[in-house]
């Protein structure tokens, strides 16, 4: 029997209508995620930090303690990919939110780790963001990586400079940061005055 060809990939555009999420979206996947399963406050730190900083999936589920400054309230940005790794500050909830988590799991060298005390799985995380849609009420089909482009997009939004973005995402070519300045609705903002 000659082998056959796996399954040919469904474009993200017939998947959803859009790859980025908006901040009220992501607001409503944190308070779902809270209220699923023994972890949720775990759950939605997760969203959180993968949003405000607009971490791929394997930078999120690799983040260990020693990234974190309290004292200073920062976060060492460890970027994959070839990404330029950097230092980002961390705002109160971010630092609430890290405390608790500390205190809930005193034991691991990771900020999210399973029930055995080891790093959660990419496939953990993608589950859990996926399940936080879902119970949110998304009309979308939600994946780790519109996390990154909503922080992209939140950012470009709030008119931060292209380079600045660039830095905070770890990009090393500025043509992947183009795209989230492109769709801010901010550029049009005065072409009708009513």
């Amino acid at each position: 029997m000659p082998p056959t060809a796996p399954p040919k990939k469904v474009p993200n555009l017939e998947q959803r209508t859009r790859e980025h999420l908006f901040p009220n979206e992501v607001a409503a996947m944190i308070s779902a995620a809270k209220q699923i399963g023994r972890h949720g406050h775990r759950n939605s730190t997760l969203i959180l930090l993968a949003y405000r900083h607009g971490l791929r999936v394997s930078e999120l589920v690799t983040l260990r303690w020693e990234q974190i400054d309290f004292s200073g309230g920062t976060i060492y940005i460890n970027r994959r990919k070839h990404g330029v790794s950097s230092t980002h500050p961390l705002r109160g909830l971010e630092l609430r939110a890290l405390r608790q988590l500390q205190r809930e799991y005193p034991d691991s060298a990771y900020l999210f780790v399973s029930e055995r005390g080891a790093a959660i799985s990419t496939a953990t995380a993608r589950g859990i963001i996926a399940q936080s849609g879902i119970e949110a009420g998304l009309s979308l089909s939600v994946h780790p990586h519109m996390l990154r482009h909503a922080c992209g997009f939140y950012l470009a939004s709030k008119g931060f400079d292209t380079r600045a973005i660039q830095a905070y995402l770890g990009h090393k070519n500025i043509q992947n940061t183009v795209r989230y300045t492109e769709l801010s609705p901010g550029r049009f903002k005065d072409f009708w005055n009513d």
